[in-house]
């Protein structure tokens, strides 16, 4: 009856794993991308390129040896964008293969071009030439993904004032950067320009940033960025921003003028449902593009699910290709579970951070008992061989049952470390555990036990007294 039994629009990571889950089933599946966005957002603007060029940034300006060999070191003098991109070039090439190969190995039919809504089981597939298609499907998943949100009130030059995507089309690195914005991409991207030697402003309106952080975590964060000479201007909002012909001024509305050879704003994104035409097929968009879902990812057609960053937060890679898993199962008929609220969140700053869990202030605000067990990687062998002496792991632990509440973690391999504490707590371990278990050494990993034996210690202390 149908050409498809699932018709994924996006190759993302959403849209790719529900393709290839849909695949895997024994069922028909199909994903409509255009030529060149295969790999979606993801691949080719977003997590990929962003985290690829922080590795060069790294390497290239040497600054995770510097502890070792002075803060002279550096493994390039003049560090040009050419440098840094063709890194990012080869990495986004070789994605797009492993895609290709994945969805061909599976058998996912790969229909070329944009496609949009006909009706519920309807789309229109258009392939930039003028030849459009159509084709149907008994389930469609939408997982195409958002842009970076561009304020109706700025004048975007893609040189000067730009948004996070015009970061891969500079022609040159800049000796002053405005970022406005403080979230998770912005921030990423001003500890980058700092590394290279770029002196960075940011611009935010809240009091402070990264909110759902570890209040402690984001302090250290501040005093290495600061030390990298980059100014916070927090409670601030920028008015306007003047182009000139060797720059911009930024116009704060408290009256600062700032000004600077380069602006990137970062202001959230927006989902790509503009050309969808989801009214065909009865659905709407809110106001920033995303579509609402219920647990097992569907919209209020029943046929038709939503997926990754269109749905909004946490609007992560990992969870995207996990949200696409269960959608194409929930669509093929296959039991599944509701998707787990313990997700890890991984910030690529320069040092990196990543937590799961809950924070001290979330804890607290919610009377939650805690203890704190804290390692830092300085009194680490291997924080003294990588040469990482501001690191540190926090274990929050419950002193009633001694369940891991929360894991943060800032420094060197962060975002890999946070997984060991993420199957501790999605196991129902206890810090017993970690106490009780024997790390390689010399090993980062090992700041778990240190942390562990720290809470352990403080929990004693309060049973002596106790008895």
């Amino acid at each position: 009856m149908y050409d498809f039994d699932v018709l994924v629009l996006g190759s993302g990571p959403g849209g790719q794993k529900a393709a290839i889950a849909t695949a895997k089933l024994g069922k028909r599946a199909g994903v409509v991308e255009r030529r060149d966005m295969v790999g979606g957002v993801c691949i080719n603007t977003g997590t990929i390129p962003s985290k690829t060029l922080r590795e060069a940034v790294l390497y290239l300006t040497g600054m995770s040896q510097r502890e070792m060999y002075g803060q002279s070191y550096r493994v390039k003098d003049d560090i040009t964008v050419t440098d840094l991109l063709m890194r990012t070039q080869h990495v986004i090439g070789r994605e797009v293969e492993v895609i290709r190969s994945q969805l061909s190995r599976n058998r996912v039919a790969m229909l070329p071009g944009l496609g949009s809504f006909l009706d519920a089981h309807t789309v229109e597939v258009s392939d930039g030439t003028g030849r459009e298609t159509r084709v149907t499907a008994e389930h469609i998943i939408i997982a195409t993904g958002t842009t970076p949100a561009r304020p109706a009130t700025v004048d975007f030059d893609g040189s000067t004032v730009i948004d996070s995507d015009g970061i891969l089309r500079l022609e040159r690195v800049p000796q002053t950067m405005i970022v406005v914005g403080a979230g998770v991409i912005g921030i990423e991207y001003a500890s980058m320009f700092a590394a290279l030697g770029c002196k960075v402003t940011v611009v935010e309106s809240r009091t402070r940033m990264l909110e759902f952080c570890d209040v402690e975590v984001v302090e250290a964060l501040k005093y290495h960025l600061r030390d990298l000479a980059v100014t916070f201007r927090f409670g601030e909002t920028v008015a306007a921003v003047e182009r000139h012909a060797r720059g911009a001024i930024a116009v704060l509305e408290s009256g600062k003028r700032i000004p600077a050879e380069v602006v990137m704003y970062s202001a959230g994104r927006q989902g790509q449902t503009e050309a969808l035409r989801l009214e065909n097929a009865g659905l709407a968009a809110d106001a920033r593009g995303r579509i609402a879902v219920d647990e097992y990812f569907r919209t209020q057609v029943p046929n038709v699910y939503a997926v990754g960053d269109v749905i909004g937060f946490p609007a992560l890679a990992a969870t995207s290709m996990e949200q696409g898993r269960l959608a194409a199962h929930h669509a093929c008929g296959e039991p599944v579970n509701v998707m787990s609220t313990l997700q890890p969140i991984g910030i690529y700053t320069i040092p990196e951070i990543s937590f799961i869990g809950r924070t001290e202030d979330e804890l607290t605000n919610e009377r939650i008992p805690f203890e704190v067990g804290i390692s830092r990687y300085r009194e680490l062998a291997r924080g003294q061989i990588i040469g990482d002496s501001y690191g540190v792991l926090k274990l929050l632990v419950s002193p009633e049952d001694r369940s891991l509440l929360g894991v943060h973690v800032f420094g060197t391999g962060a975002t890999e470390l946070v997984h060991i504490g993420q199957a501790v707590m999605g196991c129902g371990g206890t810090v017993d555990y970690l106490v009780h278990a024997v790390f390689n050494y010399p090993t980062l990993a090992e700041s778990y036990k240190v942390a562990a034996l720290d809470a352990m210690n403080k929990i004693r202390q309060i049973e002596r007294l106790d008895d």
